[in-house]
């Protein structure tokens, strides 16, 4: 694949020619899509393959873009109807957030985004063929692809067609997503993209998603997740202001160190080089960022106090039904016995080691860490984290 043809005229004529459309709605993803190629050029060092599945994520993104432009513009119901209070999880990576998603997934109460339907959201998926629709399994193959071509990657994040999904995979259709820095090296997207991008326009565009995602097949209350959020709880807000916000808290140390791992493991696909001490020398900065961000939230309402739960990791792990309880009391909700059955179900059936182990040490990272502890310091006091051992 040329240069050229990873570009943003190629990859935008690609999305126009495989929908048959032309409008995409709001031009605020254009700026975000200039310089994530940019930074793929310049920073990410893609090989052959790397450069196809670069083209084919922005390709895709831009498609479901149009389609979603095109579903609204025709049918003008789908925007006017309401998005209730969603019940959002969040917290850095790496803290449990992705098991309490499939564990809280599992009350019929709350619709969640899965993994088949934000992949292709043309048409909107429908009650009457929603477990059977035939884009799970074509999701189901190309996650096992890609799991071929990066084998370990379901030991660190466990995936499938019809898991819950991450809603940095829908704010990309505004090119406004962590899940390009994760899935390729672009540093100076990423630092745009938490210090200098507008994120209100990429929730405006998450509104329009969930809202066709609803439109056929709705449900009584959003669920959803991504660490994403902790960087941009003012525009999470703006946007969904009686949202209430599950916040998962681990010791930063072992965070960074998870992360760095994660990172160049899922590079490892894209470039023929990775490295994890340059991984957490780029991440520790993100990181404790994204931190900060959510103490400053606490502090000035931007998070309004009644509206958010905090979870230790650790109490997760150890006592994850008495951590959801406490959870659902907080907000004035009610675990029923069918609820907590088929949480317990799902935990019996994927046991943390299903898929392997994933193992990782703050020494690998190359980091002081004296000097890393005490930029997380105010994180930790505020929400009183403890300390792990680190290895």
């Amino acid at each position: 694949m040329t240069e050229e043809q990873l570009s943003v005229g190629a990859v935008v004529g690609q999305a126009r020619d495989k929908t048959g459309l032309s409008d995409f709605g709001e031009d605020t993803w254009q700026e975000g899509l200039e310089r994530l190629v940019d930074a793929l050029h310049a920073e990410a060092r893609l090989n052959d393959i790397g450069r196809i599945v670069a083209a084919t994520m922005l390709t895709d993104q831009l498609a479901a873009r149009l389609w979603i432009t095109d579903w609204h513009t025709r049918h003008p119901e789908i925007g006017a109807a309401e998005v209730p209070a969603p019940l959002v999880i969040l917290g850095q990576p790496r803290t449990g957030t992705t098991i309490l998603f499939d564990l809280l997934a599992q009350d019929p109460r709350f619709r969640v985004p899965l993994t088949w339907e934000v992949a292709a959201p043309h048409p909107p998926p429908e009650t009457a063929s929603y477990h059977d629709d035939p884009r799970i399994a074509a999701a189901e193959a190309s996650m096992g692809f890609s799991e071929m071509l990066i084998p370990g990657f379901q030991a660190i994040h466990p995936s499938g067609a019809q898991r819950a999904q991450e809603c940095v995979a829908i704010t990309a259709g505004d090119f406004k997503s962590l899940l390009f820095p994760t899935a390729v090296r672009v540093p100076s997207y990423a630092r745009w993209l938490l210090h200098d991008a507008d994120m209100a326009p990429a929730y405006r565009y998450h509104r329009r998603f969930l809202q066709l995602l609803q439109w056929r097949h709705p449900g009584e209350r959003w669920l959803l997740k991504t660490p994403g959020h902790q960087w941009c709880l003012g525009a999470l807000f703006a946007e969904y202001p009686d949202a209430q916000v599950i916040h998962t808290h681990r010791d930063p140390l072992k965070v960074l160190a998870s992360v760095a791992s994660l990172t160049g493991h899922l590079q490892r696909l894209a470039t023929d080089t990775t490295s994890i001490p340059e991984e957490a020398a780029e991440w520790v900065d993100y990181l404790v960022e994204g931190n900060d961000r959510s103490v400053t939230a606490r502090e000035d309402g931007t998070v309004p106090p009644g509206q958010a739960a905090d979870v230790a990791f650790r109490a997760l792990m150890t006592d994850p039904f008495g951590t959801i309880r406490a959870v659902y009391t907080r907000f004035g909700m009610e675990l029923s016995a069918g609820a907590e059955a088929r949480m317990r179900a799902f935990l019996a059936d994927n046991p943390a080691d299903k898929h392997g182990v994933h193992t990782y040490t703050f020494s690998e990272t190359g980091l002081d860490e004296p000097t890393v502890r005490a930029r997380t310091q105010r994180y930790e006091s505020y929400f009183d984290v403890p300390h792990e051992r680190l290895g």
